[in-house]
């Protein structure tokens, strides 16, 4: 198993971080990793969802989205091909830690025989995006408090 984890304090509202985190039209106007997510975030329902780690090409695939919380947690799962070869589970979790200030957790577990050969990308442009969109996400919801 391999986990990516990053979280960042934003000077916001949980409910104005939560509404930027989910205005999933307005991704590619401010996430540099996460260029769009097309779907409905429910438990149960599948995501498009397109990844752009720096310096590398556009990704796209179909999780499944296994947990929404409103205004706390969306979690997603994703199996490459088969179950066991390369899955990982995403997760968005806003934390409120006053009336305007919120802490934003952004963890990604990666389970299946396929991590150790790709544990130097996760660990290099993966890890480097996930940072990208937490500052981009502070910028954004901080901007429109």
């Amino acid at each position: 198993m391999k986990e990516l984890y990053a979280e960042i304090e934003i000077n916001a509202s949980p409910e104005k971080v939560w509404q930027v985190l989910t205005d999933f039209d307005h991704f590619k106007d401010w996430n540099p990793f996460i260029r769009s997510i097309q779907g409905t975030p429910q438990a149960g329902s599948k995501l498009n969802v397109q990844i752009q780690p720096p310096g590398r090409r556009p990704a796209t695939f179909r999780p499944r989205v296994v947990k929404f919380e409103p205004q706390q947690e969306i979690r997603w799962l994703r199996h490459m091909l088969v179950p066991g070869l390369f899955d990982d589970q995403h997760t968005f979790k806003v934390e409120p830690l006053g009336s305007n200030q919120t802490r934003f957790i952004h963890r990604e577990k990666f389970n299946g025989v396929l991590v150790p050969l790709l544990t130097r990308s996760l660990d290099g442009e993966t890890r480097k995006g996930f940072k990208e969109m937490n500052e981009a996400l502070k910028k954004r919801a901080e901007k429109a408090s």
